[in-house]
């Protein structure tokens, strides 16, 4: 029978909240290429951006996230028609773009099968750069935040370059993701060479660069460690399982390589863990929070770094637990919950990043919990 979380963990929470950072004794050191040393204060990621604040993957969001205090911001990174690496959340920009009111593009419409799900729309390696650069973005979820809309149609998609530019700018790392590597490939437009070069290009390609590469498949990621000495991190949802897997018909899922036996097989290609959050902490079926997982102290005795995804503010995205206001308002779903509760939650288990939409909430969270610097 799983237990309720409150019940099961008070004690230790408060243990947690009383001396911050007891529970991450095991933790390991987060900085790209430096496996040297522990460090308890956890990393944020700028997830999208600051994608709960403007729309995601654009560089006012990654801008924003970097004022707000993120120490790393995440480009998914797909391919256009002329082999170009820009980003986006998925190859498919019918909802993430203006693309639909373009009647110059309106004959590129057509259905894709991508990781065995059929999607009818527009897409990226269907545009060359320059068409792309005519689109502007964006907010993907209007209904969650109509107050993003303010921004749609201001911003172009940006290129990995200029997420680069602005990193660097910033003195703040990157976090690049490979999206649908199988996909990529089999159009002929693999994103692991371009993608190195383009770090390479910049002087990142190399040990101690504040740099994680991470993906949700494990062939790309094995493929990329051959190819350079970055830190990899493999990304794990709470179902299913990864699409290469899939290809080659291994039957091993997600919470298979969560398991000990998967994580030492992780750890042979793979800095760290890039877990769904159900993972370490799972929910009911009503939406509350049951025991966490040992997930956490698993992958830290495999020598794993874990930096779950995603954090979000509002209602909709967060457990019963931390939900706030009166369930009968229309605005419930939008409003923004007790979201520093959570973190408090992720960083008393010792995760060692964080993913988040919300940058200055986590790192609000982190600064009482760890002291700021």
């Amino acid at each position: 029978m799983k237990r309720l979380l409150r019940p099961a963990l008070l004690p230790f929470l408060l243990l947690a909240l009383l001396v911050p950072g007891i529970a991450l004794a095991g933790s390991s050191d987060h900085q790209g290429g430096d496996r040297s040393g522990m460090s308890r204060r956890p990393i944020v990621i700028g997830h999208r951006g600051t994608a709960g604040y403007r729309p995601e993957h654009t560089l006012a969001s990654y801008r924003y996230a970097i004022e707000l205090g993120a120490d790393y911001i995440e480009p998914d990174l797909v391919s256009t028609k002329d082999h170009q690496l820009v980003a986006r959340h998925e190859p498919d920009i019918t909802a993430t773009t203006d693309v639909a009111s373009h009647p110059e593009f309106a004959d590129r419409k057509t259905t894709k099968v991508i990781d065995g799900v059929s999607a009818t729309g527009w897409f990226t390696d269907d545009f060359t750069l320059a068409e792309l650069r005519t689109l502007r973005a964006k907010e993907r979820l209007p209904d969650v935040r109509p107050q993003n809309t303010a921004f749609d149609g201001l911003e172009p998609i940006p290129t990995f370059q200029e997420v680069i530019d602005l990193a660097k700018q910033a003195h703040v790392g990157i976090y690049p993701e490979t999206k649908h590597p199988t996909y990529f490939r089999s159009e002929g437009l693999p994103l692991e060479e371009p993608m190195l070069a383009t770090l390479r290009a910049n002087g990142l390609d190399q040990p101690g660069a504040e740099v994680f590469i991470q993906s949700f498949e494990v062939g790309n990621l094995q493929r990329l460690h051959r190819m350079t000495r970055l830190p990899l991190i493999q990304l794990l949802d709470a179902t299913g399982k990864p699409f290469d897997f899939v290809v080659s018909g291994d039957p091993r899922t997600y919470r298979d390589l969560a398991t000990p036996a998967g994580l030492a097989e992780i750890a042979r290609y793979a800095r760290g863990i890039g877990p769904n959050k159900n993972l370490i902490v799972p929910r009911s079926s009503t939406n509350h929070l049951l025991a966490p997982t040992s997930l956490v102290r698993d992958a830290h005795r495999a020598g794993l770094l874990v930096h779950p995804f995603t954090f979000r503010n509002e209602n909709t995205f967060l457990p019963e637990d931390f939900r706030q206001g009166n369930p009968a308002s229309p605005e419930y779903l939008r409003a923004r919950g007790d979201s520093p509760a959570e973190f408090r939650l992720f960083f008393g288990l010792g995760v060692d990043g964080v993913f988040t939409d919300d940058s200055d909430t986590a790192v609000a969270t982190r600064a009482k919990m760890f002291g700021s610097r």
